[in-house]
């Protein structure tokens, strides 16, 4: 069982992370934070030698000059800290992002979001900005710490009694605070949670607006849209509520407790038992005092919302160990980043791909895929049919550890392959899902991804996809920008871009989730001749199409999860009434796609 850590815990490893920089900015704000006392100290002289009580030695102008020294000192300090601050905010900020980043990418088994998208985006930005909030705390706690006892020290040396009870307000907001603390947590994660769906909402708005306009529903969506915000709206006034609320009463301990001085003050200024300087003194120290109170009360307060964020992070990246969060890594700020490391040192050429007994269920469902057994072999082209929600989509997923399998086992040229969503990469596999995903870049850098590459492998990758006309009709060729998802492409051209992305991996395993479902029948035909015409390829190919099924070497076809038969066309059309089913309901859907 993986040991829970606390709050604390993660904070000293991160502060572990470059700590002579954390040093720095804890020296640089101490004095900052620290030179406050001198003015205190200083503002007590200069008023006793107005007043004649001051001691020989000092004359009013050396001590002016002073307090305008200090001051500039402070300055000075002042713009180091923030430098100094400016950096340490970053790095932290990029180390956090990039340990959850790496994780979602790298770590091995399946890798899905818990949540959504919003949410995802949500703990990226809000929980890792509280966490530095946090830190930014922690830089200033030491040297407002030693500020504030300092002066409690001199003020109980001068008036022991009404340093007491000018404190005493003051020490009463932290215990409130720290009574407040589940309020504070709640109230929190609400307006995380509540920010999270909101931003989700507006996220599959901008991607549906097409099914919104045609289904005449624009108020409606709207409508809905105003409910989420509402809710937003009510979490976070209730969290910024509570946490301004705290912060007012902390501040206004200055009101009272300058009234405590002056009514505590008065006869003892007449007897010049309390000097005019004392006075200078206390009010000088008081409003500081009183917002290093503060400062704790929110530090406390603080604290308990960055074990939200934390808890809200390690529920993002599932599995993961906790010190995940805050592992120390190169960020590469200053020099360039070296390149990922190619998955070529284990590739093992495919000779034989086998699938023993592949079980999968949803969770609280039914619905999965069980007992599934499937041997390709290189060079094979194997079909994966069946109808609509009979788990074809389900069992690629599974095959390449985008979903976790329940039991079974999978080898790759007869070795267990242990983690498969770190192993069905390139070059060992290339997959396009059912609905491919393109970004807002152009084409060209769609199909490469960053892949260090020549031109003919790009050329040969997109004559391969069907694609060559296509490219030479786009406005600047490949350098035509596709907009949002390849919002400017048709669907077919969207699809055998992805394709196309896939063929430049030159993998030996290619896995297309229903490529043909936006393609016409002749360029399928056309992508499928070109693709065997020039090499060996092995595909696995979920498809209900005539030209691939009658181009397979082996059909599976799945009902209701299970493997219902598998075998040549020939074969299944004498012995499965399944597969004669599908193969009759073909050739009107093939009309269709041709009218």
């Amino acid at each position: 069982m993986t040991k829970i850590w606390t709050t604390s815990r993660f904070i000293k490893r991160l502060l572990d992370y470059r700590f002579w920089f954390f040093a720095l900015n804890l020296l640089l704000w101490g004095l900052f934070h620290s030179l406050p006392i001198f003015y205190g100290l200083l503002t007590k002289v200069i008023f006793d030698a107005m007043s004649q009580e001051a001691t020989a030695g000092w004359n009013l102008w050396t001590l002016l000059v002073l307090f305008a020294l200090t001051s500039l000192s402070r300055v000075g300090i002042f713009n180091g800290g923030v430098y100094t601050f400016t950096v340490f905010w970053h790095k932290m900020a990029l180390l956090l992002r990039r340990n959850l980043l790496d994780y979602l990418l790298l770590a091995k088994g399946s890798r899905r979001l818990p949540d959504s998208p919003g949410e995802a985006v949500s703990r990226f930005r809000d929980d890792v900005n509280d966490v530095l909030d946090y830190l930014e705390s922690w830089v200033d706690f030491f040297g407002t710490a030693f500020f504030a006892l300092l002066a409690l020290a001199i003020m109980l040396w001068i008036d022991p009694l009404l340093t007491v009870l000018v404190s005493l307000p003051l020490f009463a907001m932290v215990l409130l605070t720290n009574a407040l603390t589940p309020q504070i947590r709640k109230f929190r994660r609400r307006s995380r949670e509540a920010t999270s769906r909101l931003t989700d909402f507006i996220g599959e708005i901008f991607t549906a607006v097409q099914a919104v306009k045609v289904a005449s529903r624009e108020e409606e969506v709207v409508r809905h849209l105003q409910d989420f915000n509402d809710t937003r709206r009510k979490a976070a006034l209730k969290d910024s509520l509570l946490t301004e609320l705290l912060r007012s009463l902390n501040i206004n301990m200055v009101n009272i407790g300058t009234g405590i001085i002056l009514l505590m003050t008065a006869r003892a200024m007449r007897t010049e038992a309390f000097t005019v300087g004392d006075f200078a003194l206390f009010v000088s120290y008081l409003p500081r005092l009183t917002w290093i109170m503060s400062f704790m009360g929110d530090m406390l307060a603080q604290h308990k919302r960055t074990g939200v964020a934390f808890e809200r992070m390690q529920h993002l990246l599932q599995d993961a160990p906790p010190e995940k969060i805050v592992e120390h890594a190169e960020l590469y700020l200053k020099t360039d980043m070296p390149q990922p490391a190619a998955h070529t040192e284990h590739h093992r050429r495919l000779q034989s791909l086998h699938i023993s007994d592949l079980n999968y269920r949803y969770p609280g469902s039914d619905k999965g895929i069980f007992d599934i057994n499937l041997r390709l072999e290189r060079g094979s082209f194997t079909v994966i049919t069946g109808r609509i929600g009979a788990g074809k989509t389900t069992f690629l997923r599974v095959l390449q550890g985008l979903l976790p399998k329940d039991s079974g086992e999978i080898y790759w040229n007869s070795e267990v392959v242990t983690d498969p969503a770190s192993f069905f990469v390139p070059p060992h596999s290339a997959y396009t899902s059912q609905v491919p995903r393109l970004f807002s870049e152009s084409l060209r850098d769609n199909i490469l991804m960053g892949q260090e590459g020549d031109e003919a492998a790009l050329h040969k990758a997109v004559e391969f996809a069907v694609m060559e006309e296509d490219v030479s009709a786009l406005e600047h060729g490949f350098k035509t920008p596709v907009g949002t998802r390849g919002v400017k492409l048709s669907g077919g051209q969207v699809q055998r871009s992805a394709a196309a992305r896939m063929f430049v991996r030159q993998a030996d395993l290619l896995i297309f989730d229903d490529l043909s479902s936006a393609l016409d029948i002749e360029i399928e035909q056309q992508l499928w001749r070109r693709l065997f015409k020039q090499g060996e390829a092995t595909c696995l190919v979920v498809s209900h199409r005539r030209a691939a099924l009658e181009r397979a070497d082996q059909i599976i076809v799945l009902k209701d999860g299970r493997l219902e038969a598998s075998g040549r066309l020939s074969e299944l059309l004498q012995s499965s009434a399944e597969m004669r089913r599908l193969w009759a309901a073909e050739p009107e859907a093939a009309r269709r796609e041709v009218a």
